[in-house]
């Protein structure tokens, strides 16, 4: 057992447990996780792994979407999140 498995919960740092896909398509942390002493850090570490990246292109398309990004924008920052995706590379 590592450090990690004991001081955290099990679902420590799994993203579709502390913040999955409400039924809007919007992401939002469940009640039982703001309860939790260690949310900030779990939401951090659910954050960095690569499901965090496929978070981080919703927000990217959400934003091409309302307008916010051109075309152009949203190709690149997609591309730059493909990148670290494929490299490992923490946001």
């Amino acid at each position: 057992m590592n450090d990690t498995q004991e001081k955290y919960p099990d679902c420590f740092g799994r993203l579709e447990t502390v913040f999955p896909k409400g039924p809007n398509d919007l992401r939002n942390t469940p009640e039982t996780c703001m309860e939790c002493p260690d949310k900030t850090a779990c939401l951090r570490a659910a954050m960095e792994g690569s499901d965090g990246l496929k978070v981080r292109g919703e927000i990217v398309d959400r934003a091409y979407q309302s307008g916010v990004l051109s075309f152009f924008q949203r190709w690149s920052q997609k591309k730059d999140l493909q990148q670290r995706r494929d490299k490992k590379i923490k946001p």
